[in-house]
Formats: structure tokens, C-alpha cells, sequence
């Protein structure tokens, strides 16, 4: 099966373990992502129909208006893909106006220049909600048309949450499955988070989230596969789970000497 981009950067995306995790993933009738992120996994999977949530409201956002009028998205949006805006100065006014903004539309065309003009395509926030990635220096930022045209028809499967995981989780029913792809547990106890919105995700929601996942298996019934980094940790919250380790796929930058690859661990909570 030929696999298919996200038309987004994505810090942490899912897209070069997408084999694995097909693999892995039970077969239904609906998939359900508390966590979609660019939507690798989405993109590149056949369910009848999806639910593709997130607590970032401007990337649901940008998925619901693309879904609406993609041929309106790549002719507006391309406009801000120039020569004159891949300029640091130009990416700060224009960060500015998105931060500012409070229209839907254009704040999703900001987002996408956004995501394809900062540093290696991060999602940041700060405390007041205020995006905060610097300028990326690309030399020519890609267009991403053809991948908004290929998600806007497997999005005419799918309906889109801004919303917390658990909500999410919680409209699993008979013939679902749920992938979840939370943000990276920390390498080590002593490691730090990222703030990828607003609403950080602590080691109290991994371990929550785990929890959750064993209650969604055994009580409603439904498969739950979690990623995550394969760590002491991670295999401790995920026990109860069947678990397989991707080997390597994934490089890091542990300290100024290098990059360091990083074992994925995959997590299979099967009903009862």
C-alpha cells in the first residue's frame, strides 16, 4: 500500500512508522484518534470513518475548513508561499497576525504558512497561548497541494474534535478501534516536556491514559493501540498491554555530540 504524506510538518509524526502500526491495528469499522496530530495514521489506513480529535483548536480548525473548500485553502494559501514571505522578518509580522487573529479562515491560512515556514515544523506554544516557534530558514518552503486535495477527500470519512483525549476515548462503541499517539513520555524521570499547547500533558496523563485505554479494552470492548517512546516507564504503565518494540525509526537530539536513535514502543490493549 502506497503511503501517503500529511500535508503538515509534524514534529514527531507518525508517518515513517505507519507500516507498523497498520500492522498492529485491529480491523472495524471506525477508527478513533484522540490524539490525530498531522494524521499520518489516518491517511494511510481504509475505515469506513473516522474521528480525528485533538486538544490543538487551530489544527482542527485548519482540518474542518480544508475539508470544507480545499480548492479555496490552496488558492489563498499559496499566495503566502513567496519568496518576499520566506523572510524573518516577514514570519514574525505574520506570526503576529495569527496570534492576533480571531478569524477562522485566515487563521487557518496562517497556520499552514506557519507549519511549513518554522523550525522543523514544531507546534508551540506559550503560557498565553501565543505560538512561539522561530523562523525555520528553509531555503524554499514546499506547497503542499496535492497532499490538502488528498487529505480533503479521505476527510470526507471523518468528523473532527477539538477536544480533551478522555472525551474522545469515551465515544468508542462496538466496531471501533482507537489509535492514540500522545506526546513523547520523557526519555527520563527527569526530562521535560515540550509544551505542544496550552494544556500540557504531564506523566499523570500518560499514566491516565493507559488506564483508560485497559478500561476502554476491557469494559466497552474495544482495541486501543498506544505509541510511545519504549522506555522503563512507558512498559511499566503499559502491562497490561501486548507490546512491540520499533527498533530505532526515530533520532533525537540527546546532547551537542549527536543524534541518538530511539526505540518505539507499541501497545495493544485487546478486549476481553
Amino acid at each position: 500500500m502506497k503511503k501517503n504524506r500529511s500535508f503538515l510538518k509534524w514534529a514527531g509524526g507518525k508517518y515513517p512508522l505507519v507500516d507498523e502500526i497498520r500492522e498492529h491495528l485491529p480491523r472495524g469499522n471506525r477508527l478513533i484518534e484522540p490524539f490525530v496530530g498531522a494524521g499520518s495514521v489516518f491517511l494511510n489506513t481504509d475505515y469506513d470513518e473516522y474521528i480525528l480529535a485533538d486538544i490543538n483548536s487551530d489544527l482542527i480548525n485548519l482540518y474542518e475548513i480544508v475539508k470544507e473548500c480545499a480548492g479555496q485553502v490552496v488558492k489563498d494559501s499559496r499566495e503566502l508561499f513567496n519568496d518576499e514571505n520566506n523572510q524573518e522578518a516577514v514570519y514574525y509580522e505574520l506570526r503576529k497576525e495569527f496570534n492576533q487573529s480571531h478569524d477562522r479562515y485566515r487563521r487557518a491560512l496562517l497556520f499552514l504558512y506557519l507549519n511549513r515556514h518554522c523550525y522543523n515544523g514544531l507546534c508551540r506554544y506559550n503560557l498565553s497561548g501565543e505560538f512561539n516557534v522561530p523562523f525555520g530558514r528553509y531555503k524554499r518552503p514546499y506547497f503542499p497541494e496535492p497532499e490538502i486535495y488528498f487529505f480533503a477527500e479521505k476527510a470526507k470519512r471523518a468528523t473532527f474534535f477539538c477536544e480533551n483525549y478522555e472525551q474522545t476515548m469515551m465515544k468508542a462503541s462496538s466496531g471501533a478501534v482507537v489509535y492514540c499517539d500522545p506526546p513523547y513520555a520523557p526519555l527520563s524521570a527527569t526530562a521535560n516536556f515540550t509544551a505542544y499547547h496550552t494544556n500540557n500533558f504531564n506523566l499523570k496523563d500518560q499514566q491516565h491514559l493507559a488506564s483508560l485505554a485497559q478500561n476502554v479494552a476491557g469494559n466497552l470492548g474495544v482495541p486501543v493501540l498506544i505509541s510511545n517512546h519504549a522506555t522503563e516507564l512507558t512498559r511499566e504503565w503499559y502491562k497490561e498491554a501486548k507490546l512491540v518494540v520499533v527498533r530505532g525509526r526515530r533520532t533525537i537530539s540527546r546532547n551537542v555530540t549527536g543524534r541518538t536513535k530511539v526505540d518505539e514502543l507499541l501497545a495493544l490493549y485487546r478486549p476481553r
